[in-house]
């Protein structure tokens, strides 16, 4: 399973750096990434998340993506991956047809402007006070919306949902890793709908972290290895093939918001 996966490397490796961040002010070694991811998990877990519950994550690849996607995994729920260029119509498919409860999300990206979209969706949020449940007419399964840039109405702001973990204890995280099986779903992922609307692929621990070990073997990972990513996390190339086969490796990821040649090649200077 992914928390297996997580302290497997960080009792190996506890001060290899986890992630170096060249665009943002985030580096943070195995065992501080597992601390992160942690928090998270309570705080998920503090906002009703139960196993195979669905949490989807509409951002670039920005600390909170990685951060999401490890605690979503770890207490047993689902993450559900959001384009970053979807448009309104994409994204209410997407979050009706998975059965979303919890979106975690940034402001926008290029002519994508997430935050409007979802005021647009659920205009319940205008009166609603941060921290309750949501009850959307377009969106009936999404319970709770966390932003990741700025406060939005109705939503809860990234630290003010890492505020709530107070509430759990850090046992229940582990008695919910505990309990995981290799062959439970972990991640959904949207095709590109090109025969159809898309399909909700559901991809288990073990179908991803298979995958992604393999690709490491075959390029000969470890923790020597630096890796810049600039392709999207919502895909299984920057998901699977980059950020776990890394993570299967304990090799260290820089990872940059979207593609720009000026700031890949600014990341390569720096980190070599």
């Amino acid at each position: 399973s992914f928390p297996q996966v997580l302290d497997r490397v960080t009792d190996a490796f506890p001060d290899q750096y986890a992630f170096r961040f060249t665009t943002q002010d985030y580096t943070r070694t195995y065992s501080e990434f597992r601390d992160d991811v942690d928090l998270f998990a309570r705080a998920l877990i503090a906002l009703g998340i139960k196993p195979g519950d669905h949490v989807a994550i509409w951002a670039t690849n920005v600390p909170q993506w990685f951060i999401t996607f490890w605690a979503t995994t770890k207490i047993g729920a689902v993450l559900v991956t959001v384009n970053t260029a979807y448009k309104i119509y994409e994204a209410e498919y997407l979050l009706r047809q998975s059965d979303t409860q919890t979106l975690v999300m940034i402001d926008g990206h290029k002519d994508s402007d997430y935050a409007g979209i979802i005021r647009e969706l659920c205009p319940e949020l205008a009166a609603l006070q941060p921290g309750k449940p949501l009850h959307s007419r377009r969106l009936p399964f999404l319970r709770h919306v966390i932003t990741i840039d700025s406060r939005q109405p109705g939503c809860l702001a990234w630290q003010e949902a890492l505020d709530l973990a107070g509430r759990v204890p850090a046992a229940e995280v582990q008695r919910r890793a505990s309990a995981l099986q290799k062959h439970d779903v972990c991640n959904m992922q949207y095709t590109s709908g090109t025969t159809g609307f898309p399909k909700g692929v559901m991809l288990t621990h073990f179908n991803v972290i298979n995958n992604g070990k393999t690709i490491g073997d075959c390029m000969d990972l470890s923790t020597a290895d630096r890796m810049l990513i600039h392709v999207p996390m919502f895909h299984c190339f920057g998901m699977v093939l980059a950020m776990t086969a890394a993570m299967t490796h304990g090799s260290t990821l820089s990872p940059i918001p979207a593609f720009s040649p000026r700031l890949s090649l600014d990341c390569i200077t720096r980190e070599k």
